[in-house]
C-alpha cells in the first residue's frame, strides 16, 4: 500500500517539505486516543529473542534509525511505534543553526538513494535536552554531536565537549560526527592528529563520571590506511566503536542524469552499501571495536550483509523512506524466521 499509493504522492513534493509535514501530521494524530496503540499494533513487531546487548546497553532489536532523520528529538514517541530498537538524534550542535540554503535534499529514485547537503541544521543542544527529558519510552537513544559551522577546526573540540557535557545525562551513547561532507573542512577531523586531540579530550571528560559508550562516525570515502589510523586512535583512547559509514561524495555509478545539476552533497542509500560493507569488514578483521553498520539497508538481505560483514547493530535511513513504515517489522520478523 505504501509503495503503490502513499509513496507516489509523497514523492511529488519536495523531500524536506514532505519529511517535516508528514512527521508533524503523525505527531498531531497521536493526540487522538487509541491512534498510537493502533499504529504500534500495525507497524511494530517485538519479541524477546530479538533483544541484544552491546556495551552494557540492552537494545530491543538490532535495527536503529540513523542520525539525520530526527535531528531535534521531536518524534521519539512516534518513531518507537514503528519498531526501532534505537534512535540516534542529531547531529546536535551547541548553538542552533539553520544549515545550508534550500533546496538541500534530493531524491535519486533510479539509484534508490538520497543526496543531501543539510549542513547540521538543528535547534541546538538546549532545545534537544528539553525534548529528551520528556521521552519516557523504551528505545535506546544516542546523541550524534558536531560542531557549529562558524567554529574553526582548531576550536572544534570545545563544541564537541560542550554537547557531550550537556547531553550525557539524557542519552545512552554518543556518536562523534567527524564525517559529514556538508560542513566545510569537517572531514579533516578524521586525520590521525586531529582525531587524537579530539577524542583524547572527550574521553578525559568521559572518565569524570561513569563512562558512557562513545562511537566515531566515519566516511565511506576513506582509504584503508586512513581507516587503519582511525582504528589505532580509537583503540588507544578506549573508544567503544565505529559507525560505518556516513554519506559518500563519490558520483561513481550514479544513474540519475541530473546529479550534476543538484550540486554538492552526500549520497546515501544503495550506492554506499558495498562501500560501507567493505569498511565494516576491514574494521572487524583489524580490531575488537564494536561496529554499527549503516548504508543501503532496505530489506533482510541487506541487514544480513551488514551483520555478516561484521556489524553488531544496523541503522537505516534512506531505505526506510523508500520502503515505508512497515520495513522494520518485516526485517525483524524475517530475522526470527531465518533463525
Amino acid at each position: 500500500m505504501y509503495k503503490l499509493l502513499i509513496r507516489p504522492i509523497f514523492f511529488i513534493f519536495n523531500p524536506e517539505f514532505i519529511h517535516n509535514i508528514s512527521l508533524s501530521l503523525v505527531n498531531f494524530l497521536y493526540f487522538i486516543p487509541g491512534i498510537k496503540f493502533i499504529s504500534k499494533k500495525i507497524f511494530c513487531f517485538e519479541d524477546d529473542k530479538l533483544s541484544f546487548e552491546l556495551e552494557n546497553i540492552k537494545f530491543k532489536n538490532k535495527i536503529g534509525l540513523a542520525a539525520g532523520f530526527d535531528k531535534n528529538g521531536k518524534h521519539l514517541d512516534v518513531l518507537e511505534t514503528f519498531g526501532f530498537g534505537h534512535v540516534e538524534v542529531g547531529t546536535v550542535t551547541p548553538k542552533p543553526q539553520s544549515g545550508n540554503e534550500k533546496p538541500r535534499l534530493f531524491r535519486l529514485s533510479d539509484d534508490r538513494a538520497l543526496l543531501n547537503r543539510m549542513g547540521f541544521n538543528n535547534d541546538g543542544v538546549e532545545a534537544v535536552i528539553k525534548r529528551l527529558k520528556k521521552y519516557k519510552g523504551k528505545m535506546v537513544i544516542g546523541a550524534n554531536i558536531g560542531k557549529n559551522k562558524i567554529t574553526s577546526n582548531e576550536k572544534a573540540v570545545d563544541d564537541y565537549l560542550f554537547c557531550f557535557k550537556k547531553l550525557r545525562d539524557y542519552v545512552d551513547y554518543f556518536t562523534i560526527n567527524i564525517s559529514s561532507p556538508n560542513t566545510p573542512d569537517l572531514r579533516e577531523l578524521q586525520s590521525k592528529s586531529n582525531l587524537n586531540i579530539l577524542i583524547s579530550q572527550i574521553q578525559s571528560e568521559n572518565r569524570k563520571k561513569s563512562k558512557i559508550p562513545v562511537f566515531i562516525k566515519i566516511a565511506p570515502d576513506l582509504d584503508i590506511g586512513e581507516v587503519g589510523d582511525i582504528i589505532k586512535v580509537c583503540e588507544n583512547h578506549e573508544i567503544n566503536g565505529i559507525i560505518a559509514t556516513n554519506t559518500t561524495i563519490s558520483r561513481d555509478s550514479i544513474k540519475n542524469k541530473k546529479i550534476n545539476q543538484m550540486g554538492d552533497g552526500g549520497i546515501s542509500g544503495r550506492p554506499i552499501s558495498s562501500k560501507s560493507n567493505k569498511i565494516i569488514s576491514y574494521i572487524k578483521k583489524s580490531s575488537r571495536l564494536k561496529i554499527i553498520g549503516v548504508g543501503g539497508v532496505f530489506d533482510i538481505n541487506d541487514f544480513h550483509n551488514k551483520i555478516d560483514s561484521g556489524a553488531d547493530l544496523v541503522q537505516v535511513y534512506t531505505g526506510w523512506i523508500y520502503e515505508g513504515p512497515g520495513m522494520i517489522k518485516r526485517i525483524n520478523k524475517a530475522i526470527l524466521e531465518i533463525e
